[in-house]
């Protein structure tokens, strides 16, 4: 594969969306979501989606002049409606207002509708860990996940994800989709031409397929409990939201001139208003240290906590490059 550096994967993924007419602050916005999501080495998230968005604004299937309206309904609640803009810059713009409400009230949820696929959710909890925020984020998707026990898909893959500040370590990030895998692992498959294992999706028929191709819908992660929890995610994105619920969401691949109307839900908790920041931070910094304590089992080198691996990745890539699947360079700079 190509190897870019960050730099220059910027650089190409800003001029793929500004000639496609997005604005400048928007496509920052974007890039700057699915660059994070290249950088910890979850590329299903990353610049891989960049062909997809563009076929969906030539389709008329996203805002590119929103005219978003953020109403506070109570002194820590908020309502944004994106008008169906870029996914990305309305979670970004969702979270900052839950973390300028929070630094007043303690803390503040706001419930977003009317937007469109977002991306990797790490990059909004990141958002308020560093500002030294706990930070909740939720969304829901089209429907590509079977219920436990059932034959055909209800819920999407249904994501959350959980920030939490630090005083010396980095930040906990845990980000994970209510599927065994994020949909994006079985695309991000199927572009490399490589199999996938068994238990991450089935064929039409309800069974277990390794060929990514084959993939008919995704299986919830620990079967009940992974079930129970994508019901919970999309009571949260849609039902709290306004937004439509499993079956009724539109395609992300398909109806492309259609808006997506997607619900997500964000939250922001100040520390300060409970334990004291500084007190949770570092005693944060002890759990971590305490943790990587534990005697490893046999293979294992050290036992890490949510989002070391990703981190380490984003180190090694900043400095050795990202990479990216030939056929997508090839888009990227235009040759496709």
């Amino acid at each position: 594969m190509p190897h870019l550096s960050t730099e220059e994967l910027i650089a190409l993924t800003l001029q793929q969306f500004t000639q496609a007419g997005v604005d400048q602050a928007t496509a920052e916005a974007v890039t700057d979501v699915l660059i994070h999501a290249n950088l910890r080495g979850v590329d299903s998230h990353g610049v891989l989606r960049v062909e997809h968005y563009l076929t969906r604004i030539k389709a008329g299937g996203i805002n590119l002049t929103p005219n978003p309206k953020l109403t506070k309904t109570s002194c820590s609640t908020l309502l944004y409606d994106g008008d169906n803009g870029f996914g990305q810059a309305i979670s970004k713009q969702a979270m900052a207002a839950a973390i300028t409400q929070a630094s007043e009230s303690g803390m503040s949820a706001v419930a977003v509708k009317n937007s469109s696929h977002c991306g990797a959710l790490s990059y909004f909890v990141q958002q308020a860990a560093e500002a030294k925020m706990i930070g909740i984020a939720m969304s829901h998707t089209d429907k590509i996940v079977v219920p436990f026990g059932g034959a055909e898909p209800f819920f999407g893959t249904n994501p959350i994800a959980f920030g939490f500040p630090t005083d010396k370590e980095d930040p906990v990030i845990l980000d994970l989709a209510t599927s065994t895998v994020a949909l994006g692992k079985i695309l991000n498959a199927k572009e490399n031409e490589q199999p996938i294992p068994h238990g991450w999706g089935v064929d039409s028929s309800g069974q277990s397929t390794t060929n990514p191709e084959n993939v008919a819908a995704l299986t919830p992660f620990g079967g009940p409990k992974g079930y129970g929890l994508a019901m919970v995610v999309e009571i949260f994105s849609a039902l709290l939201t306004g937004a439509a619920f499993g079956p009724h969401v539109s395609k992300m691949y398909g109806d492309y001139e259609q808006n997506r109307e997607l619900g997500h839900f964000y939250m922001a908790i100040d520390p300060a208003v409970f334990t004291g920041l500084n007190s949770f931070a570092t005693r944060l910094d002890q759990m971590i240290a305490e943790i990587r304590q534990t005697p490893a089992a046999e293979g294992v080198d050290q036992v890490l906590v949510p989002g070391e691996i990703e981190n380490q990745i984003a180190r090694k890539r900043k400095e050795e490059g990202i990479p990216i699947p030939e056929s997508v360079y090839r888009f990227l700079v235009g040759e496709s």
